[in-house]
């Protein structure tokens, strides 16, 4: 039944996951990158990438690679692989409308033979609880009888150059055996580190909320050691080197947890949980200790402030960097914007400036206009939020500069040694 030589396959949106994966699909089988965007499909048939994850020039060796904004133009296809977001709601409750609307797509485009992969980060049970109903309703077709599914979460991490989508080893599920071998074997074709089959699509979406779960967790243990540390007067990172001259110790650092993974998945998880009448007690705890991170931060650049008597109303303040995390454009979920709307609160005029970050999105997500460029001696407070390579490059003298004689600098990030900063994590 399933035939890899006539694998036909689309790609239902083309963001940081979606992309890269059409791109090398793209080399080996006739490829529709399917997005709801129309100013995305232009952009990527001009060869250009607004997300920065695939170069114009790796755009051009996908030669049987098309783009389309028309769900009729995906009808040739056998294999749909939807890769579109799976955000929360402002209550952190899963958000499965972009997955409803992505599987009505798909439905409707359904053929006997036909397979319908997620790679989408849900909890275990959501791929056949949400989505294969939604497919079955809109197709008239029966599950595992006339059209099959798999599950392959995405494992893409944003500005990262050294780990690809080949590069990464993939899980991969079906909904039957036969299925589950056919889904590993599309795979393994673009993917060089290899695949492993997990037995069932449920195996499959645990291991991949769990991996973010994991480290959520784990920075919420340091990120409560900084709160720790702070009070007894000493440094965290000292702390932190110290502990991981231990091979086993695990080197993670306290800061802001964002993004489209680590500050989301959890709350699939819990939510399911809670479903189901357990209540997930460490989990949850982290998410209440990562969530705090932002407001714990002026926290601390206010009390700098007041030590040197710099008043917070109407005080100056710069955020270096926007995004999520260090040198890429992802906005996603990202939570340097607890700072300014803290900030904020206490009436402080706060500027942000981040050259990465696509001033018309910034604006449109979260009503925050970038300035260009922060202007030199102007602000009491600079905070450097983000990690980025210019920022880095800049170093602290230049930085300094930015602010008055008697400015506080805070290092969310550790970029720069204690005794170049006036506070850190």
């Amino acid at each position: 039944m399933f035939d890899l030589a006539k694998t036909r396959i689309g790609i239902i949106g083309l963001g940081y996951v979606g992309l890269p994966l059409a791109v090398e699909l793209g080399k080996h089988f006739p490829t529709v990158g399917f997005d709801i965007n129309e100013t995305r499909i232009r952009e990527l048939l001009a060869g250009t990438d607004s997300t920065l994850e695939v170069e114009p020039e790796e755009l051009k060796q996908s030669k049987q690679l098309r783009y389309a904004s028309r769900a009729e133009d995906l009808q040739e296809c056998n294999v749909y692989i939807v890769t579109v977001p799976t955000p929360v709601d402002d209550y952190k409750r899963p958000d499965f409308a972009p997955l409803i609307g992505a599987s009505t797509t798909v439905g409707r485009l359904l053929k006997p033979g036909d397979v319908a992969i997620y790679e989408s980060t849900v909890y275990p049970g959501a791929t056949e609880e949400v989505c294969i109903p939604i497919l079955a309703r809109e197709s008239g077709l029966r599950f595992n009888q006339d059209f099959f599914a798999g599950y392959s979460p995405e494992r893409i991490n944003p500005g990262d150059k050294a780990h690809r989508v080949t590069t990464i080893r993939k899980v991969t599920s079906g909904s039957t055996p036969e299925a589950a071998d056919y889904v590993d074997a599309l795979y393994r074709r673009i993917i060089t580190a290899g695949t492993h089959k997990a037995s069932s699509i449920r195996v499959a979406e645990a291991a991949k909320v769990i991996e973010n779960t994991q480290r959520d967790v784990n920075i919420a243990l340091v990120n409560e050691l900084a709160l720790l540390f702070e009070r007894l007067g000493i440094d965290t990172e000292e702390v932190l080197l110290a502990a991981g001259s231990k091979w086993n110790f695990l080197p993670f650092r306290p800061g802001l947890v964002g993004g489209h993974c680590i500050g989301v998945d959890p709350y699939y998880l819990t939510h399911k949980a809670q479903e189901i009448g357990y209540h997930p007690e460490m989990i949850l705890a982290g998410r209440r200790i990562n969530d705090g991170m932002g407001p714990y931060v002026v926290q601390r650049v206010v009390k700098l402030m007041n030590q040197r008597r710099i008043p917070v109303m109407d005080a100056k303040v710069l955020v270096m960097g926007l995004t999520f995390k260090e040198n890429c454009p992802d906005l996603r979920n990202t939570r340097v914007v607890d700072i300014v709307k803290e900030f904020r609160d206490y009436n402080a005029r706060v500027d942000v400036y981040d050259p990465w970050v696509d001033a018309r999105e910034a604006r449109h997500e979260y009503d925050i206009d970038l300035i260009q460029e922060p202007e030199a001696g102007h602000y009491d407070a600079v905070i450097l939020a983000v990690a980025h390579q210019q920022f880095q490059e800049m170093g602290t003298e230049r930085i300094r500069a930015l602010g008055k004689p008697n400015s506080v600098l805070f290092d969310v990030k550790y970029v720069f040694p204690s005794d170049a900063v006036d506070g850190r994590l």
